[in-house]
């Protein structure tokens, strides 16, 4: 996969948030619009969220944000295209 990888710390909505803005250079509360207009954070975050203790789950999340095609995957790694 091509493009800017990210991985800070917190949550996957927050990674986004943040990827997105270091991109643009500027602050993540001066994205507009907000993450919540394109897609769902809380789902962001649940998606990959272990079902049981010490489980993990598989698998990527794709959509569109500001002109960006953002992935995030499973081991919370965001990915901007």
């Amino acid at each position: 996969m091509s493009g800017s990888t990210h991985s800070s710390p917190g949550s996957s909505s927050l990674r986004v948030v943040k990827a997105v803005a270091n991109a643009e250079g500027v602050d993540p509360v001066e994205l507009e619009p907000p993450l919540y207009d394109a897609v769902d954070p809380t789902a962001i975050d649940e998606l990959f969220a272990p079902t049981t203790p010490n489980a993990s789950r598989n698998g990527r999340l794709c959509f569109r944000y500001r002109g960006y095609d953002v992935t995030v995957q499973s081991d919370r790694a965001v990915f901007l295209e």
